[in-house]
């Protein structure tokens, strides 16, 4: 299984990074997890789109799903588009959301996407095994285990502290992380992000065997949240927009 980080900046792209965007592979399937704005554009120093064999997006704020609009763009007017439904695995609701983004008459993007709702569970995706859980956030939203070739990665989407996370990356390999909020910070809302040090308390609690940290804002300290993250688990790393990791 194959990582690459297309853009990992939270809340919103920064001046370094789009927001969350990152590409899975496994024996030529190309999955596309999350589309945040600013993302499709680093996306094609990726791949070309028309190699896009799925998209799956954890939930509809608009740095982890806004680029699906210049992905139907491309699809629709440039001429390179093979013709066939992209499979979009999405909260319920997705179809109606991504085409009031697209158009203010919400007309349907049934022409580019087949839309599959989800929910928690299991199910195969392409030669994945998923399972998503329920996470910690305002809106729905979920977790998700990536299983294939005998290696698991575990992607938080966003959640605020949620024991429900920590079961579904029990064991993974890798955690892929959220950890917007800095340590210490007062007027941290529940129930909507980890600080760094609750990305580790989460990944030394799940017993994974590596740590990723993402969804980092752009105002926020990288290196402070790395630092407070690995205090409680130490192998632990920052992501950056264009890195590589072969699982």
């Amino acid at each position: 299984m194959r990582l690459t980080v297309v853009g990992c900046c939270g809340s919103g792209p920064g001046p370094e990074s789009p927001a969350s965007c990152y590409l899975l592979e496994h024996d030529g399937f190309q999955l596309v997890v999350d589309l945040g704005n600013g993302a499709f554009g680093a996306l094609q120093r990726t791949i070309d789109p028309a190699a896009v064999d799925a998209v799956f997006l954890s939930h509809l704020h608009a740095d982890h799903c806004l680029d699906v609009a210049p992905f139907v763009v491309w699809h629709r007017y440039s001429g390179r588009s093979p013709g066939k439904l992209v499979p979009l695995y999405a909260p319920v609701g997705a179809e109606r959301r991504l085409a009031v983004a697209y158009d203010i008459d919400g007309d349907g993007l049934t022409d580019v996407f087949d839309f599959v709702p989800v929910g928690a569970g299991a199910f195969e995706l392409g030669p994945f095994q998923v399972e998503l859980a329920r996470t910690a956030h305002p809106i729905e939203t979920y977790a998700a285990r990536f299983t294939a070739g005998g290696r698991s990665l575990v992607y938080t989407g966003d959640t605020g502290p949620c024991e429900r996370v920590v079961e579904l990356a029990r064991g993974a390999d890798v955690l892929l992380a959220e950890a917007a909020h800095p340590d210490g910070d007062p007027d941290q809302p529940p129930g909507l992000h980890l600080t760094g040090r609750q990305a580790g308390e989460h990944a030394a609690a799940a017993g994974v065997g590596r740590l990723l940290l993402t969804h980092i804002p752009a105002w926020v300290d990288r290196i402070g949240q790395l630092a407070a993250a690995s205090e409680a688990f130490a192998e632990t790393e920052l992501v950056s927009p264009g890195q590589v990791f072969d699982l």
